[in-house]
């Protein structure tokens, strides 16, 4: 028994031990001295890296441009952004404040070079419509403080080991610096203000919480100071750093609870239309919801339903998570012995009249090009690079429609998601471009 009682701590000592070593910070870092002087070096302006960032730059304006991520992703590995912010957050925890001007001044230089470039890119594309990944970049919210504090952390990190992985690289494509920059020059070039707050916002986001973060490491390693700021100096550095850090994270926190409630609405309402407009006799053919006006509209075909089954229908709103919404329900009574899925025969008529008016239009228009051999627009082409722009697309066909008394583009695609009414907008801006017709029309499947 003494002798299992003597055994004891020496394991206890064993497995703190192992502890201790499988969460060192300290045990694989760079010397004091070599940290230092390669923060030194990160403060100094050299034309390869300024090269290296217009290629960059030029890269990543490509990608969003062709809404390429794939594209996106290589240019955020190519970057050299990421070393001055590190470098930052390093000289803000030693309280060199010679260093962190230094840093500033050239992360500061990098970001207008990486304007102008982006700026002057998206002045001369062809391709003005913003793309889905554009559109992605301009509105933060909490979920990207936190990947950029989480990023700056491992960054942090990785940046101080003697023996270098892959960190940095993966730190560069979570926390996205270069998309931002460059949707940020798009905006200036296409002179939309939604554009370059959202997107130097997030660029923000991003540049703030890497460098706290980086700070944040520099104090865990126990980096000495190499400036001693009296007590007044750094209560004053502490209170700015606070002040920047708490206008920066509220927009991003309300930004954050607006997309969270409106998930759950659009959960909620996906689910009271699954699981409540179910009728042995009539059809749901079409559903919206208007979250302004906080009505629920439903079109069913098939026999009516009581005005008392629609009541009870919007007392289950509340249940849903919608008890301020109502619900607009619209009813058409379909043919007698017909099935239920039908609309009336009227109306087939109508919509039979007017497609075989529009395929008439289309074949006269279709001989009047072959003839005289005006047909230049490489329509096989845009139906064919349609679903390498836009992922969702599928099926994709599109060619020229005389309507009246103009001439339009028109695409018919299948989509693997509801479109929103932007993205539509996106793709016939994008159609229109590309077919160098002055309208377009989009037709979903």
């Amino acid at each position: 028994m003494e002798d299992r009682m003597k055994a004891a701590p020496g394991r206890q000592s064993g497995a703190k031990k192992y502890f201790h070593d499988l969460f060192d910070l300290r045990g694989d870092m760079m010397g004091y001295e070599a940290l230092d002087e390669m923060m030194e070096e990160n403060t100094h302006i050299y034309g390869s890296n300024m090269w290296i960032l217009i290629m960059a730059i030029l890269i990543a304006s490509i990608g969003l441009n062709v809404n390429s991520t794939a594209v996106i992703i290589g240019a955020m590995l190519v970057s050299p952004l990421m070393s001055g912010i590190l470098t930052m957050g390093y000289s803000l925890a030693i309280c060199d404040l010679t260093m962190m001007r230094r840093a500033a001044a050239r992360f500061g230089t990098q970001v207008m070079i990486s304007l102008i470039t982006s700026t002057v890119y998206f002045c001369l594309t062809p391709l003005d419509a913003p793309t889905s990944e554009m559109l992605a970049r301009t509105t933060p919210t909490i979920w990207d403080v936190l990947i950029a504090l989480f990023g700056g952390l491992a960054g942090g990190i990785g940046n101080t080991r003697e023996k270098k992985g892959n960190v940095i690289p993966g730190v560069a494509i979570a926390t996205a610096l270069m998309p931002p920059l460059c949707t940020a020059g798009y905006g200036i070039a296409t002179l939309q203000p939604r554009f370059i707050l959202g997107a130097f916002y997030l660029f923000a986001i991003n540049t703030l919480f890497i460098a706290l973060a980086a700070a944040a490491v520099t104090k865990l390693l126990r980096v000495p100071a190499r400036r001693s700021l009296s007590g007044s100096d750094q209560r004053r550095l502490h209170r700015i750093v606070r002040t920047i850090t708490v206008i920066t994270v509220i927009p991003s926190l309300v930004l954050g609870a607006v997309t969270v409630y409106s998930s759950v609405l659009d959960a909620g309402i996906d689910r009271y239309l699954k699981n409540e407009m179910v009728f042995a006799d009539a059809q749901v053919v079409q559903s919206s919801a208007d979250k302004i006006d906080r009505v629920i509209s439903v079109s069913l075909v098939g026999t009516p339903i009581s005005d008392e089954k629609i009541a009870g229908l919007e007392s289950l709103l509340g249940s849903y998570g919608l008890g301020d919404y109502s619900l607009h329900v619209v009813q058409n009574r379909s043919i007698q012995g017909e099935n239920t899925d039908k609309v009336t025969i009227a109306v087939q008529e109508n919509t039979i009249n007017q497609l075989q008016q529009l395929l008439d239009r289309q074949e006269q228009r279709i001989e009047e090009l072959e003839s005289s051999g005006a047909a230049e627009t490489d329509w096989a082409g845009l139906a064919a690079s349609a679903p390498d722009i836009f992922n969702w697309l599928s099926g994709c066909a599109c060619g020229p429609v005389y309507g009246g008394e103009e001439e339009y583009a028109l695409m018919t695609a299948s989509s693997s998601k509801a479109m929103t009414e932007e993205e539509t907008q996106i793709i016939v801006n994008w159609l229109r471009t590309a077919s160098g017709m002055d309208r377009a029309e989009l037709i979903v499947k």
